[in-house]
């Protein structure tokens, strides 16, 4: 999922699934080749969320007129268990059908970005969200005010509490950094004033800029819009892409100090409200909500820094199948093979279906069903939302898929990415309750990656020629580079820059700059002479969307970790380790991603899941390698 999401409350104990709000706050980029006309079986049908928009209205005022019923229980949640279930009870009942509407109305805004109806029911619904959280914003201090003990009481005493215990349990962990009620209340009101910054740098990127256009050397006019640099870049053409770096870089560059002051705004507005909340630093505060220790992340990046060579000769690997011997940031992008295989939607899900059936009939049927339903929004049109996500917030309804699909390798392989998020949601929503449903960021990414690798292998293994054998090692190399050590790079840009407003440190677009341009020779080996990086492509931290949505790319990165391991044990180990990876996906949020994690035989705190990647893109590169050495190249 090319994922991301509205941030509310760290110590929520009630909040929406991070996965499906991946939906609402992505960056818009301009379509070149959209679709005016659509075959309608290619797009989601939304009647089973309401049958007419005139249903969800009627839905949304409902909500409006019960906002001010979720005070009712204000005060009173020590009276006894029974009357902390009905609060609890009478929460979860109210956001759940409030994220069905937010979920109806971001779906069809996002098919349609210039609509103003869209426009209009989104905000009507995040002006309505807002209004309910800062109203129910008692629950926390109060939870917090009635201590361990009798928490732990009252869940003794109330066999219906069970499914609110995880909540009640973390609210109380997080209690020292829970505020007063009023403090709270003003918060939750200032959450837009909070997000202001992404705001300002999504208008700045994708409306207000005046991109420019070049001429290539076969003659295409290219457009460098944001989409426009995303396929232009990879032009077979080596002075075509310099070219393309030139403006679209260059253009970037202009606007250096502007991009520079709304991620500065963004990382002081961060800074204070970890320092308001008592946390020890920022990584420590938004890593708090799942619980997952800051060694975590750390010990992703010394992991990565200390066996960089890999990524290295990943890039040596690259210059020597390009017959590049000056390799620069320019080059990263071109296909390492070409190929004129096609993965048309049809056949992508045939495809899919085939490389999932070693994982039992149960689980390839439910596919098999879902894909065939109207679930997914498939192809390109004018205004659509660009990349691909799942939306799967609306416990009572099945997922939704938003493609964009192109009918090329990168295209199936995000159609099973998505799968692989949209399966996860389903096995949790026929194992878990509605309060256990909202599983982490950090393990359905795990999902996601691993219906990836499987269909990666399956066509491997099906590969017809030599060729179409290196087309998908030579992808699957550029995956791990972009999801493990690129993800990694922008980890460690996001820790300095909080780390240095951390320490008083003044923070403007060029000093961004110098600090990414550091991290990005040492990734690409440029003192070592591996790769040439120059001041051109150091404002390349202005592009990336993703420093809006604070320390969220590292979880890209462990994910494919932990991808990559399930896949291989379900490789070596067969039906057992299937049957512990579904457990797994059926686990959802019923604990904390580490120790789900754990439980399935997998712990991210330690080194061996990132070495184990690492060591699975070094088998790639010998096997291409040794395909080179046969053709005597």
């Amino acid at each position: 999922m090319k994922k991301n999401s509205i941030r509310f409350g760290a110590v929520s104990i009630l909040c929406a699934s991070a996965v499906a709000f991946a939906a609402f706050a992505g960056t818009v980029y301009a379509k070149d080749n959209a679709t005016e006309k659509v075959d309608e079986q290619y797009t989601w049908d939304l009647t089973d969320f309401y049958k007419t928009k005139d249903d969800w209205s009627k839905e949304v005022e409902r909500l409006r007129g019960e906002i001010e019923s979720l005070n009712a229980y204000k005060g009173k949640l020590g009276d006894n268990a029974q009357t902390l279930l009905k609060a609890l009870d009478a929460q979860t009942a109210f956001f759940k059908e409030l994220t069905r509407a937010y979920t109806y109305a971001s779906n069809i805004s996002n098919t349609n970005l210039g609509a103003a109806e869209g426009q209009e029911m989104v905000g009507v619904l995040r002006a309505l969200w807002q209004q309910a959280s800062a109203t129910r914003s008692f629950m926390s201090p109060e939870i917090v005010a009635l201590g361990e003990e009798k928490i732990e009481k009252f869940i003794r005493q109330e066999q219906g509490l069970a499914k609110h215990a995880l909540s009640l349990r973390d609210t109380i962990r997080q209690g020292k950094h829970v505020l007063s009620p009023e403090t709270e209340a003003v918060l939750s009101m200032m959450s837009s004033a909070l997000s202001a910054s992404q705001n300002v740098r999504s208008m700045l990127a994708n409306a207000e800029i005046d991109w420019p256009t070049i001429t290539l050397s076969d003659g295409t006019e290219a457009h460098l819009t944001n989409a426009g640099y995303s396929k232009y870049r990879a032009a077979a053409n080596r002075e075509d892409r310099s070219a393309v770096f030139d403006a679209f870089w260059g253009r970037y560059k202009d606007f250096e100090s502007s991009f520079g002051a709304a991620l500065n705004g963004e990382v002081q507005a961060n800074v204070s409200t970890a320092k308001a909340r008592k946390y020890d630093n920022t990584l420590q505060y938004f890593l708090s909500g799942d619980n997952i220790p800051e060694n975590v992340y750390r010990t992703l990046v010394k992991v990565t820094n200390d066996r960089i060579d890999v990524l290295h000769r990943y890039f040596k690997l690259r210059g020597r199948m390009l017959e590049i011997d000056d390799l620069a940031y320019h080059d990263i992008y071109p296909d390492l093979v070409q190929t004129d295989l096609t993965f048309p939607i049809d056949e992508t899900r045939d495809l899919m279906l085939k490389s999932i059936r070693f994982m039992g009939e149960d689980f390839s049927s439910k596919f098999a069903k879902a894909s065939s339903a109207r679930w997914m929004h498939v192809y390109p049109q004018k205004g659509k939302r660009s990349g691909a996500y799942m939306s799967g917030s609306a416990y009572d309804v099945h997922p939704l898929i938003l493609l964009n699909h192109q009918d090329d390798y990168n295209s199936a392989s995000t159609y099973a990415h998505e799968w692989g998020h949209a399966l996860h949601k389903v096995l949790t929503n026929e194992n878990q309750p509605y309060e256990l449903s909202n599983f982490s960021i950090f393990t359905t990414e795990i999902a996601a990656i691993a219906k990836e690798i499987i269909l990666q292998e399956y066509l491997l293994m099906n590969a017809k020629t030599e060729d179409e054998r290196l087309f998908y090692l030579g992808y699957a190399l550029e995956q791990m580079r972009g999801t493990y050590f690129r993800q990694v790079m922008f980890s460690e840009f996001e820790l300095a820059i909080h780390e240095a407003v951390e320490r008083g440190e003044a923070m403007t677009g060029a000093r961004m700059t110098k600090i990414y341009g550091e991290i990005l020779k040492r990734y690409h080996g440029h003192d070592q002479g591996v790769m040439k990086i120059t001041e051109r492509e150091m404002i390349e931290w202005a592009y990336i969307p993703h420093f809006y949505y604070n320390f969220y790319v590292y979880q890209y990165a462990t994910s494919i970790a932990g991808a990559s391991y399930f896949v291989d044990e379900m490789n070596k180990k067969g039906k057992k380790a299937v049957g512990t990876y579904l457990d797994f996906l059926k686990a959802g949020g019923n604990d904390y991603p580490v120790e789900i994690l754990k439980k399935a035989g997998l712990d991210m705190t330690t080194e061996a899941p990132y070495n184990a990647v690492i060591d699975r893109m070094v088998k790639v590169m010998d096997q291409i390698e040794a395909i080179l050495e046969k053709r005597g190249k």
